[in-house]
């Protein structure tokens, strides 16, 4: 069963939607936009073997396989939050992200092209 929802849709929206239009948010609306796409990912790819984090926001664990239940998992995505919005909106491509080091990627398992751009976020 996915995570439940922390950040409202309509507060998760808009706040995304401010960004598209200014990525330079206040720190509340960027945290929020943050919180909201990752747990679209969460609810988009259901599981625990991938861990996304974007510090100091928010993480997230997802994609079906091995379940993670302590310490660091093996499967791990970190990057900064404009990267992060970046990526999720397709703005930025996540193998141009990965290979320009933008993204930290560790594990066999934690490559998310498949799951981004979050179409449809908005």
């Amino acid at each position: 069963m996915p995570p439940r929802r922390r950040t409202p849709v309509p507060a998760g929206r808009a706040a995304l939607a401010a960004w598209l239009e200014t990525p330079d948010l206040g720190r509340e609306e960027l945290a929020t936009a943050v919180r909201y796409t990752l747990e679209e990912l969460g609810q988009r790819a259901p599981g625990r073997s991938v861990e996304v984090r974007v510090p100091p926001f928010g993480a997230v664990q997802c994609i079906e396989g091995t379940v993670h239940r302590r310490g660091t998992p093996p499967n791990v995505v970190e990057t900064d939050a404009q990267t992060w919005l970046a990526v999720a909106t397709g703005r930025l491509d996540w193998d141009v992200a990965w290979e320009s080091g933008r993204l930290q990627v560790s594990g066999t398992r934690a490559d998310l092209a498949a799951y981004l751009p979050l179409a449809g976020v908005l």
